[in-house]
C-alpha cells in the first residue's frame, strides 16, 4: 500500500489507537511498550501485513529530528535543579564522557570483527553511544520501578543530556569517513565550538522565553503551549544555523524555563508531556515502517555480538570509569550501568549515514536497530529485577505517589505525597487532631477500601488508608513521616 493523501490520516489514526491500547496492555504482558510501537510499525509495513511502502529515511529523520526537539524540551521541563544539583557532576560526567568511552570502545570492537574500517566501527560506537530518555523513563514509570533519589537523578539528568554528544559524535566521524585525508583532531575545535555555542544560545533563548511568555498577556491559556513550541524550533533552528549544537540549545532552554516561574507553566508542561508521547508513538511507529526484518536477518550474528559488548562490557565500562572517582556504592554503579537503554535516538541518528550515502550505511542502520531492539527487550525487562537485586529500589510504601489528579498552583511549592498506615504504626487508631502534625502539612484525602474521605480534626486514622498529604517543603514531609512512623524515600551517596 502506497501512502497518499487520501489515506495517510486514516491509517496514522488507526495505527496510533492499535500503539494506546497495546501500550495500555505491554505491562502485563511483560513487554516493554516502546518495542510494540515498533512491532506494530514492522507489522504495518511493506514486509508486514499492511503493506505499506515506507523507505523514504529523509523523512524518517525530519520526523526524528522533530520528536526528538519534543522529547527532550519536556524532559527538560520536567528536571527540578534542587534535584539534580546534588548530581550535577555525576550526570554530566557520564553524558560526555561516558558517551566518548561508550563510542570509542564499540568502535574498536566493531574493527576488530567486521571487515569496517576503524573509522565505520567508530560510527557505529557513536550512533550508539547514547542512552534513550524516552526508552528509560517510559520503561521505569510502565514498571513503577521506585528508586533512590539520587539513582533517578542521575539517569534523569544522563539520559536527557547525552544525545546532543551522541549527535556530535555522529556527525564528526560521519565526516572523518567522507573525508578521509582529515585528522582526527580536527573535530576538537568542532566540538567546543558546538558546545559553547549551544550552552550560550540556550540560556540565552531560555532567558528571552520567560520574558516574552509571562510579558505578552495571551488572551487565550491555550496559546502558552504554542509559544513555547514555537520557542522550542526557534532555539534548535537558530543554533543550528549559528554552528552550535541545536539539541543541547533545547535541553539547557527547558531545564531553565521549569526552573523559573511561568505564567500557565502547569499548562505548558501537560501540553508537551502529551506531545513527547505522541512524538514517541510516531517515531517508533515510523521507524518501524522504515525497517526491512529480511535485511536484518544477515546481520544478526555480528548485531548480536556487539550488542552483548556494548551491554555487557562497553557501558559498564565507561560508567565505571566515569562514577569510580565520585565514590559511589558499587551497587549503585552496576544499576546504572545496568540501565544503559538504546532507542529510538540512535536508530534517528543512524539514518544520516543512508543519506549521506556512507557505503555501509545500510548495514549500519540494520545493525543500529537489531542493538537498539535487544537492549530494551533485554535491559526493559529486566529494570526492576535488577532494582531488587541490586538493592537500589524503594519499598513500595516509600514511593512518592499522585494518585489523584490534583492541580496545585504554579506557584505553590509543595510536597505532595501518598502515605499508607501500616499496622503497626503509631498513628492507627487516633484522631489527625492528636498527631501532632507539623503546620506546614496537612492531609488533604484518605483512601479507604476504595472510597475517598475528606479528614478533619477528628477523623480517626486506620490501619491501611492512604493519606494523600501535601506539605510546604521536604522539611515538613520528613516531619510527617516520623509522625506517622513510616519510612521516607531513602537518599543514596
Amino acid at each position: 500500500m502506497n501512502l497518499t493523501l487520501e489515506n495517510i490520516l486514516l491509517i496514522g489514526s488507526l495505527l496510533l489507537g492499535i500503539s494506546i491500547i497495546a501500550g495500555k496492555t505491554s505491562f502485563r504482558l511483560g513487554v516493554p511498550t516502546l518495542i510494540l510501537f515498533v512491532i506494530i510499525g514492522m507489522l504495518a509495513g511493506s514486509e508486514g501485513i499492511g503493506k505499506i511502502n515506507f523507505d523514504n529515511p529523509a523523512v524518517a529523520r525530519f520526523i526524528g529530528v522533530v520528536a526528538l526537539n519534543f522529547i527532550l524540551f519536556s524532559g527538560g521541563l520536567e528536571t527540578r535543579w534542587e534535584v539534580i544539583k546534588p548530581v550535577f557532576w555525576h550526570g554530566l560526567v557520564l553524558s560526555t564522557a561516558g558517551v566518548f568511552l561508550t563510542a570509542i570502545s564499540v568502535g574498536i570492537f566493531v574493527w576488530a570483527i567486521t571487515d569496517f574500517t576503524f573509522y565505520e566501527g567508530l560510527l557505529l560506537g557513536a550512533i550508539v553511544s547514547s542512552t534513550d530518555a524516552a526508552a528509560v523513563f517510559s520503561i521505569l514509570r510502565s514498571k513503577s520501578v521506585g528508586l533512590k533519589k539520587n539513582i533517578r537523578a542521575v539517569l534523569e539528568l544522563e539520559s536527557g543530556s547525552n544525545d546532543p554528544m551522541a549527535y556530535f559524535l555522529t556527525l564528526a566521524v560521519m565526516g572523518l569517513v567522507i573525508e578521509k585525508d582529515h585528522s582526527a583532531l580536527s573535530i576538537v575545535p568542532m566540538f567546543i565550538k558546538q558546545v559553547v555555542i549551544g550552552t550560550a544560545a540556550g540560556l540565552l533563548t531560555g532567558r528571552l522565553g520567560r520574558e516574552i511568555i509571562n510579558r505578552i498577556e495571551l488572551d487565550f491559556a491555550g496559546l502558552y503551549p504554542v509559544m513555547a513550541i514555537a520557542l522550542m524550533f526557534f532555539t534548535f533552528s537558530f543554533t543550528d544555523f549559528i554552528g552550535g549544537n541545536g539539541f543541547l540549545a533545547v535541553y539547557i532552554t527547558a531545564v531553565y524555563l521549569g526552573n523559573q516561574y511561568l505564567i500557565h507553566k502547569r499548562t505548558i508542561m501537560q501540553v508537551f508531556d502529551g506531545l513527547a508521547w505522541l512524538m514517541q508513538i510516531v517515531l517508533f511507529l515510523t521507524l518501524g515502517l522504515l525497517v526491512f526484518p529480511s535485511q536484518i536477518i544477515p546481520v544478526l550474528g555480528v548485531g548480536l555480538l556487539v550488542s552483548v559488548f556494548l551491554i555487557f562490557i562497553a557501558r559498564p565500562f565507561s560508567v565505571f570509569a566515569c562514577l569510580l572517582p565520585f565514590r559511589l556504592k558499587l551497587k549503585t554503579i552496576t544499576f546504572i550501568s545496568w540501565v544503559g537503554l538504546r532507542g529510538a535516538v540512535p536508530i534517528v541518528f543512524a539514518t544520516f549515514p543512508l543519506l549521506a550515502g556512507i557505503e555501509k550505511s545500510h548495514m549500519i542502520f540494520n545493525l543500529v536497530f537489531f542493538i537498539s531492539l535487544t537492549s530494551v527487550l533485554l535491559q526493559g525487562t529486566t529494570l526492576r529485577s535488577a532494582a531488587k537485586w541490586l538493592h537500589v529500589s524503594v519499598p513500595e510504601k516509600a514511593k512518592l505517589k499522585t494518585p489523584l489528579d490534583v492541580e496545585l498552583s504554579d506557584t505553590m511549592k509543595s510536597e505532595l505525597t501518598e502515605i499508607e498506615i501500616s499496622d503497626r504504626s503509631p498513628a492507627a487508631g487516633k484522631r489527625i487532631l492528636e498527631l501532632g502534625f507539623p503546620r506546614a502539612a496537612l492531609i488533604a484525602i484518605i483512601k479507604r477500601n476504595g472510597v475517598f474521605i475528606t479528614p478533619n480534626g477528628t477523623t480517626v486514622i486506620k490501619p491501611g488508608d492512604k493519606l494523600v498529604v501535601i506539605a510546604e517543603n521536604s522539611e515538613s514531609l520528613s516531619r510527617v513521616h516520623k509522625v506517622l512512623d513510616q519510612p521516607e524515600l531513602p537518599e543514596d551517596s
